[in-house]
């Protein structure tokens, strides 16, 4: 049995660790309407995501390194498996790197492409600034076009 049979046969297990990782770090967390619990935010990127376990793991805890305390050495202890890890840390904002660059990084990784289109369609969806429609706009391109 490979690491990716036993990954895809606790699949179910693995979304459900990343969900549970993801609603404890978001807790007392709200969106930009101070309302809404933040978690509503990667359940809502899930939803658009990929449907394998590792793409809906990634999905859940897609803002945890940017938005929390955790590291990615927290969330390997935890149980994610790397591969998983390193699309969350490719999904996650880097300082000093311009948006497009941080798309680069994105692009790189096939399973943080996919949760970053999800991500974008999400916040699209969010009652978007024109600003960032333009952003995401520009963004969705990136990724799905070149």
């Amino acid at each position: 049995m490979s690491a990716s049979d036993l990954t895809q046969e606790s699949g179910p297990d693995l979304v459900e660790l990343a969900r549970a990782i993801a609603t404890s770090a978001d807790e007392g967390q709200f969106r930009r309407d101070s309302v809404t619990p933040y978690i509503e935010h990667p359940a809502a990127v899930a939803s658009r995501a990929p449907k394998s376990p590792e793409s809906q793991a990634a999905a859940w805890l897609h803002d945890v390194l940017e938005d929390t305390d955790l590291s990615a050495a927290d969330l390997l202890a935890q149980g994610i498996p790397a591969r998983v890890v390193d699309a969350v840390e490719a999904l996650t904002k880097q300082e000093g790197l311009s948006y497009e660059e941080n798309l680069e990084r994105v692009d790189a990784n096939e399973l943080a492409k996919g949760v970053k289109i999800a991500d974008m369609l999400s916040n699209l969806a969010d009652s978007p600034t024109k600003s960032q429609i333009c952003k995401y706009a520009r963004g969705l391109l990136k990724l799905l076009v070149e």
